[in-house]
């Protein structure tokens, strides 16, 4: 195999959720569409939220999510796993534990060797294990960008449901993982150094913070994605008509994240996240460096919590006052 095809992100114009359609042009999109609404339909299409959720009984919601990108690594064990990890916390994010999984695949066949492909659903599956999901079979197309990921299965009580439009003003911001892994996977795919410390967050689930987030009492959450903190927390403060403060000193940051915005590995997806979140920002006091790290495209981030989470940091609070607006200090 030659070091190009090695090179997996090579493939890919742009790599984890970085390569999401950016939150602007996706609301105009979809804007006016509408599901099956039903009684039973808990969450569906209105304020965007992680997952899907429909009433089965009074003690039994189905969640419903999907999630797929393009390589944001060169190695195709851990991107499964990456990719794995980031569909299940969609399932996470709403409270639910998954109980079932199937693999989404793209693969440019003539172009990688389909052995490649098969490390790719073996990380995927390890995730999957870990989390206690089986993954029963899937779908896959022959594709000239080679695409990963999952579709997932949960449940949750409907009663306990982390929703994004559940937010109260006056409660602590909780952040679950570091951020800064866009800037690392920028890097990587640019230069082709590997940094461990992103990949250990971005493999890891948020299983366990959901249950200490649902264990302190949360009644609102989302993952932070490829929208970055300031595009979900403004998607979730506006669902909830709260606003936000940031204390972007006490925002955590994983090693070597400083070093690559230093050094100019910003993506795209990052500059488009602060483009459509400035209009509601109240960033006086904020130096542009940490707008961006506030702004990074996350790939399989962690959970912002609306309350107090032991054990994680606290960033930041909600507000009273116009729907979305968040500050930063």
């Amino acid at each position: 195999m030659t070091d190009e095809i090695a090179r997996l992100t090579s493939f890919a114009h742009g790599g984890g959720c970085a390569c999401k359609i950016p939150p602007g042009e996706l609301e105009d999109a979809v804007r006016g569409l509408q599901g099956q609404v039903a009684p039973d339909v808990l969450v569906g299409l209105d304020d965007g939220d992680d997952a899907a959720a429909v009433r089965l009984s009074d003690d039994l919601a189905v969640l419903s999510t999907a999630d797929f990108f393009t390589p944001v690594v060169d190695d195709a064990f851990d991107w499964g796993r990456i990719a794995a990890a980031n569909a299940l916390s969609d399932v996470y994010a709403m409270g639910g534990r998954p109980v079932m999984a199937i693999n989404l695949v793209g693969w440019p066949r003539e172009r990688l060797p389909m052995e490649l492909m098969t490390e790719v659903l073996r990380g995927g599956l390890a995730v999957a294990q870990e989390a206690g999901c089986p993954v029963i079979g899937g779908h896959s197309i022959d594709d000239p960008e080679p695409k990963y990921g999952m579709a997932v299965t949960g449940v949750a009580h409907p009663d306990r449901l982390l929703r994004n439009d559940a937010a109260a003003a006056g409660l602590p911001l909780t952040l679950t993982k570091p951020l800064g892994v866009g800037l690392l996977n920028n890097r990587h795919k640019r230069t082709g150094e590997v940094f461990e410390a992103a990949i250990a967050t971005m493999t890891a689930l948020n299983r366990d913070a959901a249950a200490a987030a649902l264990e302190a009492g949360a009644r609102a959450a989302t993952d932070v994605t490829g929208f970055g903190l300031l595009g979900h927390l403004f998607k979730m403060c506006r669902a909830s008509g709260v606003g936000a403060e940031i204390d972007a000193a006490a925002v955590p940051l994983v090693d070597g994240a400083r070093e690559a915005l230093r050094d100019g590995f910003v993506s795209g997806g990052t500059r488009r996240n602060l483009d459509w979140v400035a209009p509601h920002l109240d960033a006086a006091g904020a130096e542009e460096d940490d707008l961006l790290y506030l702004a990074d495209a996350q790939t399989s981030g962690g959970l912002l919590v609306v309350g107090e989470v032991p054990g994680y940091p606290v960033i930041g609070r909600t507000v009273a006052g116009p729907a979305g607006r968040i500050v930063i200090r």
